[in-house]
């Protein structure tokens, strides 16, 4: 029962797509294509660098959580939460970055969607524009420009909600194109900070066993 309900909703959402995807108008549809060649380049460019990030700090929130475990009292329950926070982090990151891979695992879809994207806004010529400029943009320089250039158009509650429901684009889009810049940038410094942390530990680890 339950798999023909999420059968059905996933029916009732590519209807929906299609019926959007068929009031896009030609210049819209060839923006969001350009633009999408972009966003894919740039996603499978930084494919290996981003799982470099994400690996370069595992190992040393490994060790500081399990230098929380064998620590004693209060020095091992700050080590424990700490590893855990930056474990928080860490997963955030992987998650965002697989779902990123996903979006633009199709290209073709992932240009319907932004061609949709453009359309459910309010001005469509400024934010067709806007998203043009990116053209230019790569690597990592695209979700900080994507970011930048939607704080600048003019995005309501209700474009914001629409374009939820675009599995691809909705991830080069506010809010979550935000949250990603966000979530990056705490990755990153998660690697010297997980080093220090380390270092802290077991510094703190072995006082504490004196």
């Amino acid at each position: 029962m339950k798999f023909r309900e999420v059968k059905s909703l996933g029916s009732q959402a590519n209807a929906k797509v299609s019926d959007l995807a068929s009031k896009v108008d030609d210049q819209t549809g060839e923006v969001a294509a350009r633009t999408a060649n972009v966003i894919v380049l740039a996603v499978r460019v930084l494919r290996i660098p981003t799982a470099v990030i994400m690996w370069l700090s595992l190992p040393f929130i490994a060790a500081t959580f399990a230098l929380g475990l064998v620590a004693d009292g209060k020095t091992g329950v700050v080590i424990s939460v700490i590893a855990v926070l930056m474990m928080v982090v860490s997963a955030a990151f992987w998650g965002r970055r697989r779902k990123i891979l996903q979006a633009v695992e199709e290209p073709d879809k992932l240009a319907t969607e932004l061609g949709i994207m453009i359309s459910l806004s309010d001005k469509v010529d400024e934010t067709r524009g806007a998203i043009s400029q990116i053209a230019g943009a790569g690597g990592w320089r695209l979700f900080s420009r994507l970011k930048g250039l939607w704080q600048g158009a003019s995005m309501t509650g209700r474009w914001i909600e629409g374009i939820g429901d675009l599995p691809r684009a909705r991830y080069f889009g506010p809010p979550k194109i935000g949250t990603t810049v966000t979530i990056t940038v705490a990755a990153l410094w998660l690697i010297p900070i997980s080093v220090v942390v380390a270092l802290f530990a077991l510094i703190g680890t072995i006082a504490g066993s004196f």
